[in-house]
């Protein structure tokens, strides 16, 4: 009988994360934020760009985004049935005066 012997493994390759940006449109769940991601993509026929937008559930771990701010959300495991995206950074900070009544 000769010795099977496997062959040597490559090494894995790096995963790539996937990286999105988006405005934050609520922060009323623990440690979690939903963003909008808008992309235009052309109509299948008739070649006009459409908006498109998407719906994601991100993991905010410390709670620091607001309601309109502008943030980066990266691919991750599945932390939730619906949430499998964790924040990054925060790019532009909403303007609070903006949603402010005045007396």
């Amino acid at each position: 009988m000769s010795k099977q012997t496997k062959p040597a493994e490559a090494p894995a390759a790096e995963k790539v994360v996937k990286t999105v940006t988006g405005k934050v449109v609520s922060i009323k769940m623990q440690k979690t934020i939903t963003v909008v991601v808008e992309r235009y993509e052309p109509h299948p026929r008739y070649g006009k760009y459409i908006r498109r937008t998407t719906r994601l559930l991100a993991h905010d771990e410390n709670s620091e985004s607001r309601e309109g701010d502008v943030v980066a959300i990266e691919e991750c495991r599945p932390l939730s049935r619906r949430k499998n995206f964790r924040l990054v950074r925060i790019i532009t900070r909403a303007d609070r005066t903006a949603g402010a009544a005045t007396p």
